[in-house]
């Protein structure tokens, strides 16, 4: 199968404190069963097999619109496949 890392990041931004569509994004991605998970306050990514990185996007872009995000930057890169353990961009 293969293995998808995924960056993200949700607007508007506020650099007091994390607005509640970027505390949701995060819960979300950090409750899915990925790889690798790295929150930051300017993006966040996330790693795993596409199955569960799909899901998780699709969980993340409903919830963050939801809570009020107005765009929701995403990228979603091939990283290569786990049953053959290639961990290398393709």
């Amino acid at each position: 199968m293969e293995r998808l890392r995924v960056e993200f990041t949700t607007e508007p931004f506020d650099l007091d404190e994390a607005p509640a569509h970027a505390v949701v994004a995060r819960e979300v991605i950090q409750a899915a069963e990925l790889d690798a998970v790295d929150v930051g306050p300017f993006g966040n990514t996330a790693e795993g097999g596409a199955e569960q990185v799909l899901t998780a996007v699709d969980a993340l872009l409903r919830r963050a619109l939801e809570a009020g995000a107005t765009r929701v930057s995403l990228q979603v890169n091939v990283i290569g496949a786990d049953s053959a353990g290639e961990v290398g961009e393709r």
